[in-house]
């Protein structure tokens, strides 16, 4: 079966020259390499040993297996009992050397390669985050166009900018600081900072950021922030301290590895000595103290986590959403606030003509009128005009030719089309204040209420029509939406850089009712801040860079694969490889039912093991039992756990009254 990966569109050149490399360097950790070696050595010792083939083959197979995985958290463990802390590695190492001891080369060395594995896993995912971090401060320049007195150009390192220079914007490049337009107009992308799919028409007084792109106008750019405080490199240092607030998690888990370590290691040492002290014969002392260590071994304690949560992101791979880690599947369960993007997440991220309004007397119909504009927009670049003309080609319009075709960036197009001067743009700096009152102008206020980008076209300098253009949305927000809103117990939040207006009726289709608008990176960073200080578990879905902060910040971020950026893809948590919306609900849930297996298994696996070790320390367990029963709970735990491999363990989104819901106060 194709791996899901690849249903993803072929990524850029530059990606697919990057992606083999980091491929390369994730391989070339060392704890990736000797979990790999493990992994390899334990499958081949396996069938030899099940089948009754040489022994000295499978030992000499299975030693190797326990020496490339076992050694490198074996010697952390060293060191750390050289700083007298005891952990759970060493105790793992410890336990699989003395099952191989009385005989249970294998249940060892299944021990081994899970936790070689485990550790592997941990390395890659901090190696990627780096990674991603140092590849945003690529979608800053380096240099800028300084100008100095009497318009002389110097060619600067963006880091020698200081506050009040000046600096020159060439059409197509990257800005090179944060600062106000002085004098030109131009139209600037700048959906890495935003996340507006459409460009911004910017002049003279107008704030721009670095790391956007310019459009066909050149810019004077007066820089107003020192370079290590622009947006861009803000955005760098919220990604690094929302990643650093995951640790006490981490503390706390190495404060409950170290406990049991040590009362592990007691309760083995006792069991071999007070026996011993109270005339028991060495052999039986020594028995005693193996049986224990063997059914108090917590191999079924490891599998009761790992299978359920591994099946789980198995199943939801299947689907198109990538879990980066068990740790992130159990998380995603967690969840009580969603706050969603607009713009590529609750939309499809590219604009797309939703209205053609010809006016009456014209001689115009729908399908004549969108001609006009799409002739006129054809030589155009602008995403407006991909839009108009890629509406023509769904229609199957054959365009005319332009002939004198002109852009002003911020007001439109003109050009000559079967003889007539035809102009298309925005009603607001096309047309003159006479023109601007004319009849088109009810349409335009329509179309821009019912938040829309209005587009008047003009034949000969009289309007012909509006067109409406507008981010389609994702046929099934609302429905996720529904899901997300009866999970939870309260309906999604809006976090968005665009417009109040048309987030406002965006959010409406969906039915969603607290709207935040026109937002930074920083303030959706700072509203996931604010519910994480209440003691909400936040779930962060987006598609930007500008979402990348948020996502790094909150309980949980999810990323949507289609068209998300880099940043954003290695930062969240998962990633929703096929950009379909709905299957969000359907992991969160996915992920509550494998938490609730993992509650099980540790359940039976608790009750196996106490009733074994009390066995062992009441009475007189003998060793074959201590083996089935241990053997018999790890064998049971990870069956239930590899349940959530089925298709049918896949929630299907989302039928009103499908998922319970979890019921709590309001948010503030």
């Amino acid at each position: 079966m194709p791996s899901v990966l690849d249903q993803r569109p072929a990524p850029p050149a530059a990606h697919r020259a990057e992606a083999p490399r980091r491929r390369a360097r994730l391989l070339a950790l060392p704890e990736a390499r000797w979990a790999l070696a493990a992994l390899v050595l334990f499958l081949l010792a396996l069938p030899v040993y099940l089948l009754g083939g040489p022994a000295w083959l499978w030992g000499t197979l299975y030693a190797a297996a326990y020496s490339t995985g076992g050694w490198e958290p074996g010697w952390e463990g060293l060191k750390a009992l050289k700083n007298k802390t005891l952990d759970v590695d060493l105790l793992m190492i410890v336990a699989a050397l003395g099952a191989a001891a009385i005989g249970q080369i294998l249940d060892g060395a299944l021990l081994i390669v899970i936790f070689a594995a485990s550790g592997a896993l941990e390395a890659m995912a901090t190696a990627r985050t780096a990674d991603s971090v140092r590849g945003l401060l690529d979608l800053a320049p380096t240099t800028a166009t300084r100008l100095l007195a009497r318009g002389i150009e110097e060619h600067v390192d963006t880091a020698q900018l200081k506050l009040g220079d000046t600096i020159l914007v060439r059409p197509g490049e990257r800005i090179g600081a944060d600062g106000r337009v002085r004098e030109g107009t131009s139209d600037v992308d700048q959906a890495t900072i935003t996340g507006e799919p459409l460009p911004v028409a910017k002049q003279a007084g107008d704030e721009v950021f670095a790391g956007t792109v310019n459009g066909t106008g050149a810019l004077r750019v007066e820089v107003e922030r020192d370079p290590s405080d622009s947006v861009i490199a803000r955005i760098v240092q919220m990604v690094e301290e929302a990643s650093d607030t995951k640790a006490p998690t981490q503390l706390f888990i190495e404060k409950i590895e170290q406990r049991y370590s040590i009362g592990m290691v007691l309760a083995t040492l006792a069991v071999f000595a007070i026996p011993l002290t109270l005339g028991d014969p060495l052999q039986s002392a020594l028995l005693r103290a193996m049986t224990f260590m063997i059914v108090a071994s917590p191999c079924a304690v490891v599998l009761s986590t790992m299978p359920p949560l591994l099946s789980a992101i198995a199943n939801a791979g299947r689907r198109g959403v990538l879990a980066k880690s068990a740790v992130v599947m159990e998380r995603l369960g967690q969840i009580d606030v969603v706050a969603l993007d607009k713009t590529g997440t609750l939309t499809e991220g590219t604009p797309h003509v939703t209205d053609i309004r010809p006016l009456p007397g014209t001689g115009l119909d729908a399908g004549k009128l969108l001609a006009l504009a799409a002739a006129a927009e054809y030589p155009s670049e602008h995403p407006l005009a991909r839009a108009i003309v890629d509406a023509a080609r769904e229609e199957d319009i054959r365009l005319s030719g332009a002939e004198d075709f002109s852009s002003v960036p911020g007001e439109g197009v003109t050009a000559t089309v079967d003889g007539h001067l035809v102009q298309v743009g925005s009603p607001s700096r096309m047309l003159t204040d006479a023109a601007a009152r004319g009849p088109h102008k009810m349409l335009v206020a329509e179309l821009e209420d019912a938040g829309r980008s209005a587009v008047a076209v003009l034949r000969d300098g009289d309007v012909v029509g509006v067109l409406g253009i507008a981010d389609r949305l994702r046929p099934d927000a609302a429905a996720t939406v529904l899901a997300l809103t009866e999970l939870t117990g309260r309906a999604p939040v809006l976090l968005t850089g665009d417009n109040q207006r048309a987030a406002q009726h965006l959010a409406d289709e969906v039915g969603i009712t607290d709207v935040r608008a026109g937002l930074l990176p920083q303030d959706k960073v700072n509203a996931v801040k604010a519910w994480e200080a209440e003691g909400r578990r936040v779930l962060a879905v987006g598609d930007g860079v500008n979402d990348a902060p948020a996502l790094a910040a909150a309980h949980c971020g999810v990323a949507m694969g289609k068209a998300g950026s880099d940043l954003a893809l290695e930062t969240a948590d998962a990633i929703v490889v096929r950009d379909e919306l709905s299957t969000i609900p359907s992991i969160v849930q996915l992920s509550r039912t494998a938490r609730r297996l993992v509650i099980q298994n540790l359940v039976i696996a608790g009750a196996f093991i106490t009733a074994l070790v009390a066995w062992d320390l009441l009475g007189t367990l003998p060793l074959p039992l201590g083996v089935a029963g241990h053997e018999g709970s790890t064998v049971i735990v990870g069956l239930n756990g590899l349940r959530l491999l089925r298709e049918a363990a896949w929630p299907l989104v989302p039928a009103p009254g499908r998922y319970p819901a979890r019921r709590s106060a309001g948010l503030s």
